[in-house]
């Protein structure tokens, strides 16, 4: 079990929202005390308390793409990841992680990604060249994922109310 927190939609990033995002992911560190990872972008900020059970490691995140800096964090478990890994060989993989795979999935399917994981996970995708992001969990809701709106059109994701 990890937490996942993120404000998505931010006119600009500073460091009241990165605090912010670290406050509320901090209040979710019982569902993963191995590890804490932040990323920060003018228009995103993810935060994740990592149980490390998969590649413990080096699977710390948000995971980012080396290529094109799309950001994942991620709470579950990915069951066909190696078959998945099979399947993107071009990725440059830098983990083990089995959640890694989503970042190769979404360069080769982008939003269709989804249809191809199998697992219980949620998880929030920040693509910065796009100024996209994608909120996505397994098709019967193992992993719960909680969303709600700031007053100023911040979309804010976590793991918890």
């Amino acid at each position: 079990m990890c937490s996942i927190t993120a404000l998505l939609n931010l006119h600009t990033s500073d460091d009241s929202q990165r605090s912010l995002a670290l406050h509320v992911s901090k209040l979710q560190r019982h569902r993963g005390p191995d590890w804490s990872g932040v990323y920060q972008h003018a228009h995103a900020v993810l935060a994740h308390e990592r149980l490390a059970i998969v590649d413990v490691t080096s699977g710390s995140q948000p995971l980012i793409d080396p290529e094109n800096g799309t950001a994942l964090a991620v709470n579950g478990e990915i069951y066909n990841h190696r078959v998945l890994r099979d399947q993107t060989p071009s990725y440059p993989y830098q983990t083990g992680s089995d959640c890694e795979v989503i970042l190769a999935l979404y360069r080769e399917h982008g939003l269709d990604l989804v249809h191809h994981l199998d697992g219980m996970f949620g998880f929030v995708l920040f693509d910065p060249s796009q100024n996209k992001w994608l909120i996505g969990r397994d098709s019967i809701g193992i992993i719960p994922l909680y969303f709600g709106h700031g007053s100023d059109g911040t979309l804010l994701v976590a793991s918890e109310m």
